[in-house]
């Protein structure tokens, strides 16, 4: 492999442009050019090609890691399953995840303890809010000290202000029944449900 030409990139900051003899680019970085000696007319051997471009494909998985974790936060498992889905191997897409924990990037339990904010600020029940936990790859050792945040008093005040924005005062069956299948698809409990029914004036049967 022959490097014919060594230019800077216009379009990304601190990216250069590695032209090889076959026409071919490789995009790679300051670090790399002086890790592997990069310049024009340099001719690597096989194994000097096979490790720059392990380099360059390690480089581009953790900026794109990167660059998912700061967009939105991710689990770990979250992280892992999307580097898989760019072919990264499980092997690196540890080394990676492990590399965003150390740096503060990535953390199940500050993420676990997000998602459940978020969901009890919506007004869902822990049900529906461990449903999230679980289709976001949080691990369930962390769900209970994450689920601690949510006060009874908060559960009681999120199911009360649903049933008045429901209802609307009324107290018809139907209504009653379908405001309360709804409590119950937004993962609230039954005992939950006709506490906050009784509160509303309505006669419950346990």
């Amino acid at each position: 492999m022959v490097i014919e030409e060594l230019k800077p990139s216009k379009r990304v900051r601190d990216r250069w442009l590695a032209v090889l003899e076959d026409g071919s680019i490789l995009r790679v970085s300051r670090n790399q050019i002086a890790d592997f000696a990069l310049y024009a007319g340099r001719e690597l051997s096989e194994e000097e090609a096979d490790r720059l471009l392990e380099a360059i494909e390690n480089e581009n998985f953790r900026s794109y890691a990167l660059r998912v974790v700061t967009e939105t936060p991710k689990s770990r498992n979250m992280l892992l399953k999307l580097l898989g889905e760019k072919n990264c191997q499980p092997e690196r897409a540890e080394e990676i995840a492990d590399w965003l924990e150390d740096i503060g990037l990535l953390n199940d339990g500050r993420y676990a303890a997000d998602v459940v904010e978020l969901y009890a600020r919506k007004g869902y029940g822990q049900r529906k809010i461990r449903d999230e936990l679980y289709r976001r790859g949080v691990p369930r050792k962390l769900w209970d000290e994450a689920l601690e945040q949510i006060e009874e008093e908060d559960s009681a005040a999120a199911i009360d202000a649903f049933l008045e924005k429901k209802l609307k005062g009324s107290h018809e069956p139907k209504d009653v029944k379908r405001a309360s299948d709804a409590l119950a698809r937004r993962g609230f409990s039954w005992p939950e449900i006709s506490d906050a029914l009784r509160r509303y004036g309505m006669e419950v049967w346990d």
